[in-house]
């Protein structure tokens, strides 16, 4: 996690393969963001072709982010983000939703691609009153994400865990309820875990030779989750009304853009 000091430009900056294309970086060209390359452009329009839904997938979700993080700020009182795959800079990022409400708001973001790092300074503008840090971390590894979070993050009071899109990159079931565990643990009550996720549900099934397609020429490899599978990983808590459901349903406003085979759930840690 040392890396993180390369987003203050005190070290060179990482390497970038641009000869594969990289989630983050197609993901940002479904949002219509500028930082990608023709790889990724190549790759996301032929997943575009195969599964066109897949860009209202990528506006459902961040806007589904959006929605969450006014929630827990607004109406819970979380005042702490551990925002992991937080993936490339936007608009509305957790810490401007957040500070916008409670510009006292501590976010502590984690990414483990070259390019999210060196974009990281825009993840680290945060207010005055608040605080920002950047941990360069895999999903693989929640005890280093504990341990570097910590530096940021008060452990003794709530915390809301964002992991939107990222657990379909842990391909193995178990591992991935391992991760969740591990992080929940670590949490005080009246913490939240939030998780969006893809499915193969909700009119999805197009998903499925997208993604051939996507381990076939892209990375990191990804995989889809059933409705019952998502929901295990909130053993244990509280599921926020509405429940788990398409995440463009989940407190929804009038700019939706109706159900997406994308899952989106809120648990309290009781």
């Amino acid at each position: 996690m040392s890396q993180d000091v390369d987003a203050a430009g005190d070290q060179p900056k990482p390497k970038i393969d641009t000869t594969v294309a990289h989630n983050a970086r197609v993901w940002d060209y479904w949002l219509g963001g500028k930082d990608n390359y023709a790889v990724d452009r190549q790759v996301g329009d032929q997943v575009k072709q195969m599964f066109p839904v897949i860009v209202d997938v990528a506006r459902a979700d961040r806007q589904f982010l959006t929605r969450a993080v006014r929630y827990l700020t607004g109406e819970v009182g979380i005042r702490q983000y551990l925002d992991i795959g937080t993936g490339l800079p936007t608009n509305d990022n957790t810490h401007q939703v957040a500070q916008a409400i409670a510009p006292e708001t501590r976010v502590t973001y984690v990414d483990n691609d070259p390019l999210v790092l060196v974009h990281a300074r825009a993840l680290l503008s945060s207010g005055p009153q608040g605080t920002t840090d950047y941990l360069d971390a895999d999903v693989h590894d929640p005890d280093a994400i504990l341990t570097g979070a910590r530096r940021t993050l008060d452990f003794d009071q709530p915390v809301a865990v964002m992991m939107l899109g990222i657990l379909n990159f842990v391909l193995d079931t178990d591992e991935a309820t391992t991760i969740v565990r591990t992080l929940v643990d670590a949490l005080p009550t009246g913490s939240h875990l939030v998780i969006t996720h893809p499915t193969e549900e909700l009119g999805g099934e197009a998903n499925v030779p997208a993604m051939q397609f996507w381990n076939e020429h892209a990375t990191p490899p990804i995989r889809a989750r059933a409705g019952e599978e998502i929901a295990a990983f909130f053993d244990g808590l509280e599921l926020v009304d509405p429940g788990l459901v398409s995440c463009a349903l989940w407190r929804p406003e009038t700019n939706e853009p109706g159900r997406v085979p994308q899952y989106g759930a809120a648990g309290r840690k009781p």
